[in-house]
């Protein structure tokens, strides 16, 4: 073969390399780099999307799905008489948020759904719609008094030997109270009778990294690794006060083969997994997820073991993936604008690029005519998951490696799969276009069935929708 050959053979592979790459990237589906083999753990191509369904209910606050599912949590006893169409079980999701200043105190209140077969289709009126086996309850009523203002919650079903089935909860807000309050319990699966036992501190870890999301650890790996901790419970909170990523701490709420649940105020003792470091003790972008901005969002988790023998740690929400990321509000001229809040400018870095650092000062001035919606905005969000080797988390536990350390292994893209609120619903709060904001909420796994649900928060007017997708 010439040269001139080989040379053109070599351009069109290279060629090829950089179109595929790139439709990787922007689609979100990759492999990133790694430490160590890759056999057994899920991949991209493992997520097999199923389609989605509704929810039921009206639009009477605070008992709606309406600017709900801040929780959801599979409930695998769930709806025993259901059909045997596959999707066995049931889901528990939170409903209105609580508002603060009194105008919604009683928000939050959960609800227990069927899970019908989902529905692959960008017409909402060709999905099938869930039905309640539960109506909404308020379980928290007289619990996280004053923790009103955006709620950050996860929720998690464990039925164990020792407790019986529980569903445990944790709570926060936007803000930390200025007296930090404890922020996990649990409660029956009864919502009528809620049982409610708690309230707990999680050690004495940081009030914005332990009480966004939550899941259960597979036994024997907690076992093995969490001096059998079988829960997980953290949080991600915008501007990196949580650490520059998801947090993920181990924790067991009862003692003893009766399940003896802890008494109220204690600090329960934890095992860190995965903590990053926090914003508040740096103005540096370091130590932090690859790729990590300020606007980012992670609102659900999951830890996923397959019947085919993968397994994955998995992270949902809404990446930040702008050239450019600042705090402060989308500028009416454009996406690609920053428009910073301008009294900040000095206090701290107000605008950064994508690889962390300044922006030029031509970009620190707020730009006229935008909303009242400040906070961290981005030049493009886009939906993902992230997946990291439980391998690296253990290595975290055994104290081999920095909690910062661990880093996804793969990404994946789910856009595509999303109706991307529809209706217009809260454009200046939300955002619109390649700048929507608040795109994923919490996510829930069937281990028995390998079957992923997530929310989509404002996809059916102001109610989520539900997605499914089975993990090979």
């Amino acid at each position: 073969m010439g040269v001139a050959v080989i040379l053109s053979v070599s351009f069109l592979l290279f060629t090829a390399g950089l179109m595929m790459a790139s439709a990787a990237f922007a689609s979100g589906e990759q492999t990133m780099a790694q430490e160590g083999p890759c056999a057994g753990l899920v991949r991209p191509r493992d997520f097999v999307y199923l389609g989605a369904f509704r929810l039921p209910g009206g639009d009477i606050r605070p008992k709606t799905f309406m600017y709900g599912g801040s929780a959801m949590t599979f409930n695998p006893d769930g709806d025993p008489s259901g059909p045997a169409d596959g999707f066995p079980g049931s889901l528990f999701i939170m409903g209105h948020d609580r508002l603060p200043y009194g105008e919604l105190p009683n928000g939050n209140q959960v609800a227990e759904i069927s899970i019908p077969v989902p529905v692959v289709s960008k017409n909402l009126g060709g999905l099938n719609r869930a039905g309640f086996l539960q109506r909404f309850q308020n379980v928290t009523r007289g619990r996280f008094k004053g923790m009103d203002e955006l709620p950050r919650v996860g929720m998690q079903y464990l039925n164990t030997r020792a407790t019986g089935p529980k569903i445990h909860i944790g709570w926060g807000q936007h803000l930390e109270p200025d007296t930090s309050p404890a922020t996990h319990a649990w409660f029956d699966p009864n919502l009528r009778e809620p049982n409610f036992q708690g309230t707990w501190f999680i050690g004495n870890r940081s009030f914005y990294s332990v009480n966004g999301y939550m899941l259960d650890i597979p036994s024997t790996w907690a076992k093995k690794h969490t001096g059998g901790r079988v829960l997980g419970t953290g949080r991600f909170r915008d501007g990196g006060w949580s650490g520059m990523g998801p947090a993920l701490f181990a924790y067991r709420p009862w003692s003893g083969s009766h399940g003896t649940p802890a008494a109220p105020g204690a600090h329960l003792k934890e095992k860190v997994l995965l903590l990053y470091e926090n914003s508040m003790n740096t103005s540096k972008i370091r130590n932090c997820l690859k790729g990590y901005q300020h606007p980012d969002e992670w609102e659900g988790a999951a830890w996923i073991t397959t019947s085919t023998g993968k397994s994955a740690v998995l992270f949902a929400g809404t990446k930040s993936v702008g050239t450019k990321y600042w705090y402060g509000f989308v500028n009416p001229a454009g996406p690609n604008l920053p428009c910073v809040a301008e009294d900040l400018v000095g206090q701290f870095d107000v605008c950064r690029m994508a690889d962390g650092t300044p922006c030029p000062k031509a970009d620190l001035t707020e730009c006229k005519g935008h909303n009242d919606y400040r906070g961290w905005w981005t030049t493009r969000f886009e939906a993902r998951f992230i997946l990291y080797d439980p391998a690296g988390l253990a290595r975290v536990a055994a104290g081999e490696i920095k909690s910062w350390k661990p880093q996804p292994y793969a990404s994946v893209g789910i856009d595509r799969h999303l109706f991307l609120n529809p209706e217009g619903v809260e454009p200046a709060m939300l955002g619109t276009g390649v700048q929507r904001r608040y795109r994923i909420g919490d996510i829930a796994y069937d281990r028995a069935n390998d079957l992923l649900y997530v929310l989509e928060l404002f996809a059916d007017s102001a109610k989520p929708v539900v997605h499914v997708w089975r993990v090979r």
